[in-house]
């Protein structure tokens, strides 16, 4: 039996290298040789999951009747669903009667196995539609190309997201408003690059959220300043430029802070003065408005770092029983405080006025790579200038036919002007070119619809650079792939290590951890001013910006995957480690620090995850426990039956007493309707009761001891935030097998399908052998099937 058995496994092998799978091959675990029985799989359905996943009751909208179990490969989408359910220790329900642990585990590798088996006698890799790039890929490639910042999100239309992900394929459009976008943009950036000695003045105004901190410095504005802005604008020509400021008004229209004396605003560029105004504490919006304006200032073209920010009256700490409190809307409502200062609402740029000519900047140098000094040279040189700028644009090797349209858009603008309006008229339709735009994967001639290929180095450079950099390959990885050996295991993993050195790689942790996450639901979340009126802006990024810096330490020094889980460090700087209460932390800069309490370790004590899953003035278990469900573990709960109430539609107050969050949510939970899903939900919330919405811990709920003692969903005894790491710990297959289907996803810019995870466990498999190193589960993704081969869409 076993020599048949590893006959059907070299088997499996030599068919996965005739696929061409020959980096990693979808290896069968070591339960192939010791498989479930087929009567035992029979029971243990028939005793623990017919009852309710029946053709009669289908609960959770699933039967397994039609589940063959002798061969799950037949219907693999439904046998992926009851693995994921199984690894995440998510069935049988809470309450049920349950198999033992090591039941479940064989059963599940059981249908893995056999899935897996069926999987690498037939692969398939996938298909991907066509794929443009989102606003974040957009400008990193702007950057790179043409050494300048842009705001894309007022150029181009807001990307569509798929799970979270703004890369993914299938959820993006392209229309003729679209492609105006584009059009647009690739104007506007030309002239942001190369100046423009013709331009007229325009107005550029930077706003700042009325929950942003004004009492603290200001990254990049002087030091001594407070509050304010700081940006780096890029002024298209030399020449005169006027800046205004407007203040935040209190609730009667008067200047907040207006009992403040002989306050002012400094304007800055690159850290040194240019202006200084004087505020006037009786304005207000009926009296001449909340706005100061500078005479004209004469700036060169290219990008500076201008600040406007506020001179301080005072220092030091203010330790007193009514001490100034750091968030803005609540001085707005009119909160009691003695220490209010003016705050500032809109930063305006005007001009040029009086063009002076372009200085020259980084982007000009980026670009004029040769100078003609004759019309003979004039030529050469632009072919030149445009085959850089295309190579790099196209992420390729260009062709005499890829040159043919800019050059003819050179000649074009070369007629109408001189030699730099052709080079930026040339620069405009390379921008605009589908070849930037899209990340285009050319198919093999001789593939025919529906058969399996390797994409090519160009394409696999392409992958690579905007998985782990998210933007385009730079020459090293152009080099290589032009010569044909990027796909070359041995070049392929020194380049990724490359990359993953490079700090490039920290869009990692700020695009796919903070995706994946959901961290930009914490944007707008805005607790209560009256509740938590140290709650600002200027917090909630500190708190988005610790989790994206454990993120990236856990990649960068290659530390195991559930260290995210249970790092005793964290990354803070003054404003958040006051939050935390962390003694000894001054200045902005984030420095990594030892976590004394045990609560506070990994994702579940970051104030990120806990504030974006509250309600602006009370925690919520539901919220907590189902972003738990759905990010950490994979199995997100179903939606709520309709007609079913909230949770604030329950009484607040029972027998004169204020309920806490926990009674309030008992009441719910007695209607028949929400309590199916909220057994299963709740108790992970409510292991999390002592972090308020802001995430700093306490010990009572409007005056009553918080309990947060609880059974999860597969019967274990909870109490607080350690329990349920610990609780995760158990399901590590889950947690890992998730976070490997989440990265594969953002890697490959589509959805990830039933027919992809067999590829999944193939990596999850091999990181475990390498105590789950990051670097084992994204060279994992890198030497996949799904990565490195393409399916010939079907017609």
């Amino acid at each position: 039996m076993k020599q048949r058995a590893a006959a059907v496994l070299v088997g499996v092998a030599l068919s996965l290298l005739i696929a061409g799978d020959i980096h990693l091959a979808q290896r069968i675990p070591a339960q192939a040789l010791n498989a479930m029985p087929a009567e035992s799989q029979h029971a243990l359905v028939e005793q623990y999951c017919a009852g309710c996943h029946n053709d009669r009751t289908r609960s959770g909208s699933m039967t397994l009747t039609s589940l063959d179990l002798a061969h799950p490969d037949q219907n693999p989408e439904l046998a992926e669903k009851v693995i994921r359910k199984l690894r995440a220790g998510m069935m049988p329900p809470p309450g049920a009667k349950r198999p033992e642990a090591e039941a479940g585990k064989a059963f599940a590798a059981a249908l893995e196995t056999a899935i897996d088996k069926a999987a690498a006698a037939h692969p398939n890799p996938g298909w991907r539609s066509f794929q443009r790039l989102s606003q974040a890929e957009y400008a990193h490639s702007i950057h790179d190309l043409l050494g300048i910042d842009v705001d894309v999100a007022a150029l181009l239309p807001p990307d569509s997201l798929h799970d979270g992900f703004d890369n993914i394929a299938e959820a993006q459009s392209f229309s003729p408003a679209v492609l105006e976008g584009y059009i647009r943009a690739a104007n506007k950036i030309t002239i942001d690059a190369l100046g423009d000695p013709k331009t007229s003045a325009t107005s550029a105004t930077y706003s700042i959220s009325s929950t942003t901190n004004q009492l603290r410095h200001v990254d990049g504005a002087p030091m001594g300043t407070r509050g304010g802005i700081s940006v780096v604008h890029n002024f298209p020509a030399d020449g005169e430029y006027v800046f205004n400021v407007k203040f935040q008004a209190a609730t009667n229209g008067g200047l907040i802070g207006r009992r403040s004396q002989n306050e002012q605003v400094e304007i800055s560029f690159n850290g040194e003065r240019a202006a200084l105004l004087d505020i006037n504490p009786t304005m207000s919006e009926t009296n001449g408005g909340l706005s100061l304006r500078t005479s004209r200032i004469f700036v060169k073209a290219g990008p500076q770092r201008v600040s406007a920010a506020f001179i301080p009256k005072f220092s030091g700490l203010a330790d007193d029983l009514v001490a100034p409190i750091e968030y803005t809307l609540a001085d707005a409502i009119g909160a009691p405080q003695l220490f209010q200062v003016p705050h500032l609402q809109d930063f305006n740029i005007t001009g040029p006025f009086t063009v002076a000519g372009v200085s020259d900047t980084p982007s000009r140098r980026k670009v004029f790579k040769c100078r003609p000094l004759a019309a003979n040279e004039e030529l050469p040189c632009a072919t030149n200038i445009i085959t850089n700028l295309a190579r790099q644009a196209y992420r390729r090797p260009v062709t005499p036919e890829d040159l043919e349209g800019p050059l003819g858009f050179y000649e074009m603008g070369r007629k109408g002007g001189d030699f730099e309006s052709g080079i930026r008229t040339a620069l405009q339709a390379i921008l605009a070119s589908p070849y930037f735009v899209f990340r285009l994967e050319q198919r093999p001639a001789n593939v025919k619809p529906g058969q399996n290929y390797r994409i090519g180095d160009p394409e696999l450079a392409s992958r690579l650079s905007y998985f782990l950099w998210s933007t385009a390959p730079d020459d090293e990885l152009i080099a290589l792939a032009t010569v044909g050996k990027l796909h070359d295991p041995a070049d392929l993993e020194k380049q990724v290590r490359r990359m993953l050195a490079d700090p490039r790689s920290e869009s990692l942790a700020t695009r796919f951890a903070a995706q994946w996450l959901h961290l930009a639901e914490l944007h707008n979340m805005v607790p209560d001013a009256l509740l938590y009126p140290n709650f600002d802006h200027t917090l909630a990024g500190a708190m988005r910006r610790e989790t994206e810096l454990l993120f990236d330490s856990v990649v960068r020094e290659d530390r195991s995957l559930l260290e995210l889980l249970t790092a005793n460090y964290t990354f803070v700087n003054e404003r958040l480690a006051l939050h935390y209460k962390v003694p000894g932390v001054l200045g902005n800069r984030f420095r990594r620090v030892e976590l004394k309490d045990d609560y506070r370790r990994g994702l579940l004590g970051q104030g990120s995850i806990l504030t974006m899953t509250s309600q602006a003035d009370r925690t919520s278990p539901v919220i907590r426990g189902k972003w738990v469900m759905e990010v950490l573990l994979g199995t997100p709960p179903p939606p709520p039956p309709p007609n079913v109430p909230s949770l604030d539609a329950t009484k607040p107050v029972k027998d004169g007493h204020l309920l806490t969050v926990r009674e309030r949510m008992e009441a719910h939970r007695s209607n028949p309707a929400c309590n199916s899903c909220h057994r299963m939900i709740d108790p992970i919330g409510l292991s999390l009761e002592n972090f308020d919405v802001t995430g700093t811990w306490r010990i009572r709920d409007n005056g009553v001891p918080i309990d947060s003692s609880t059974v999860l969903f597969d019967g274990t005894p909870a109490n607080g935030p350690a329990d349920l790491r610990q609780a995760i710990l158990k399901y590590p297959e889950a947690f890992i097998g998730n976070f490997t289907e989440n990265l594969l996803m953002y890697a490959l810019g589509r959805r990830v399908e039933y027919y992809d995870m067999p590829a999944v466990r193939a990596i999850t498999r091999e990181a475990a052998r390498n105590n789950n190193r990051v670097s084992s589960l994204i060279l994992g993704i890198v030497k996949s099937m799904p990565f490195q081969m393409s399916r010939a869409e079907s017609n």
